[in-house]
């Protein structure tokens, strides 16, 4: 006896709204997953620039010491952030410093550089 709840010509049907909702969820995790690869791609670029900027502040604002011990001043400062001071050199008074930092392992991004350049104020 067949069932009462089916309606007749409804049968080949049965399961799509499973099959959508399966696809849909699929497609929804796969962007999320995209969009938190680019934001730590996103992040990792800012902390090279940040550790740049800092580094050639740092070298700056120690030339009177010297170039090499502005340029150690430099290092340890991207050292400690983490980052690794590519470069460290001077043109006339202006410290010029290149970093580079791991990219996230999720889009298989490459090292990040950055570079930033500081000299004394006026």
């Amino acid at each position: 006896m067949p069932r009462a709840d089916r309606r007749p010509g409804c049968g080949s049907d049965s399961g799509a709204a499973t099959i959508w909702t399966a696809l849909s969820v699929t497609a929804l995790a796969g962007v999320t997953v995209l969009a938190f690869s680019l934001a730590a791609a996103v992040t990792a670029r800012h902390r090279a620039e940040s550790a740049a900027d800092l580094a050639a502040l740092a070298a700056a604002s120690h030339a009177a010491d010297g170039p090499a011990d502005a340029c150690e001043r430099a290092r340890w400062v991207t050292t400690r952030m983490g980052i690794t001071l590519l470069t460290c050199r001077w043109q006339q008074l202006d410290a010029l410093v290149e970093v580079e930092a791991p990219g996230p392992d999720l889009l298989g991004v490459p090292r990040l550089s950055a570079r930033a350049r500081a000299g004394p104020a006026g």
